[in-house]
């Protein structure tokens, strides 16, 4: 039923680090998420942002030095990620939270937490049970198979990740630049 027993104590121990930094980033508070979808608070892309360039930089380097055999790349279902990105989105501005934040937020002890986690196992439920519909009518449209750009472009996947750390400093700096403009109307 489980792996080896390092790797259960390892994803344990992965899933509390992942709990306390998202306690100490704040965003297992709703008002974080929602502010979020209000724009009126930028703490989770910022984390977001940073996690993702963070995780391009770390899965690559460990690719190149040899300490993994291979990526796992995933098919681009373009209508199935549009979809389950805009279901995502809508559950996550209206409980609050997404998986890890809630799951955060209820060891940090919010109770309203438990009702948004309970809403999101549901919702995995539904999905489950849709799954063989959905995959033979839904999911398979506009299937790119499994591509990334560098492999469309034939340039590094270096190159992306330049370009997603550079995107990303210039949001960081738009945002920052915002909330100073913000905060200074506000304290007026």
């Amino acid at each position: 039923m489980f792996d080896a027993p390092v790797l259960v104590i390892g994803g344990v121990l992965t899933g509390l680090v992942f709990g306390f930094l998202l306690q100490k980033g704040h965003v297992t508070r709703y008002n974080v998420i929602v502010g979020q979808f209000l724009f009126a608070d930028f703490t989770v892309l910022k984390i977001m942002l940073t996690a993702i360039v963070t995780g391009a930089i770390g899965i690559y380097a460990m690719y190149g030095a040899g300490i993994i055999a291979g990526l796992q790349v995933k098919p681009a279902l373009l209508v199935a990620v549009t979809l389950g990105g805009l279901i995502f989105g809508v559950g996550m501005a209206l409980a609050g939270y997404c998986p890890g934040t809630g799951v955060a937020a209820i060891g940090e002890g919010s109770r309203h937490a438990i009702f948004a986690v309970l809403g999101m196992v549901l919702g995995a439920g539904v999905y489950a049970e849709t799954y063989p519909y959905l995959q033979n009518n839904v999911l398979q449209w506009a299937n790119l198979k499994k591509v990334t750009l560098a492999d469309v472009t034939g340039l590094s996947p270096w190159v992306f990740i330049a370009g997603l750390a550079v995107l990303a400093a210039v949001v960081f700096a738009v945002i920052h630049r915002w909330e100073k403009k913000h905060l200074m109307a506000t304290a007026k």
